[in-house]
């Protein structure tokens, strides 16, 4: 009986000196919804995203317009020239949807590494900033049902983001 008190009151002990180490380290969160927004490389990344696909959907579009041509055309020649044009009519509709499917296939695919380059710098900002301001963790907000905003450093990560992205940029001259 005397031993498990002992060991009882070594737990507590133990519990109470663990809470004190974890009360003393500074712990911080950050909105990574916010920071991929207002981040700089993301706002560029996106406008050159929207240039491409503008870009394709008026290749598609000149695409689209020469098929309703042909198609148009179809209609007024005799049954003999209606076939031999069938064949072009259908390379042409073939062409667009192979335009349109590799197009569509190429813009998710440099979304998608632009997106890994973008969380990829974050999480890098992040850890710098914690190493300079003696952070022991910085969660991401979204893991916590309630998290007061005291600890909310996305802002000081967003400036060392943005920095940082300054940074690489000017010897480049992008």
């Amino acid at each position: 009986m005397r031993k498990a008190l002992v060991v009882g009151i070594i737990t507590v002990f133990g519990f109470l000196s663990l809470g004190r180490v974890y009360a003393a380290d500074k712990i911080g969160s950050v909105d990574v919804g916010n920071l991929f927004d207002e981040y700089e490389k993301t706002k560029e990344y996106s406008k050159g995203l929207e240039q491409k696909a503008s870009s394709y959907e008026k290749e598609r579009d000149v695409k689209i317009s020469e098929i309703k041509q042909l198609q148009d055309k179809l209609n007024l020649l005799t049954e003999a020239e209606r076939e031999k044009q069938q064949k072009d009519l259908e390379d042409k509709v073939k062409a667009a949807r192979d335009f349109t499917l590799t197009r569509e296939t190429d813009l998710k695919k440099e979304g998608d590494d632009r997106l890994k380059e973008v969380a990829k710098d974050i999480e890098e900002a992040t850890a710098q900033f914690a190493k300079k301001e003696g952070y022991t963790m910085i969660f991401n907000d979204r893991v916590f049902a309630y998290s007061n905003k005291a600890n909310d450093v996305t802002a000081k990560v967003l400036e060392t983001l943005q920095a940082n992205y300054k940074k690489t940029k000017a010897p480049s001259g992008k």
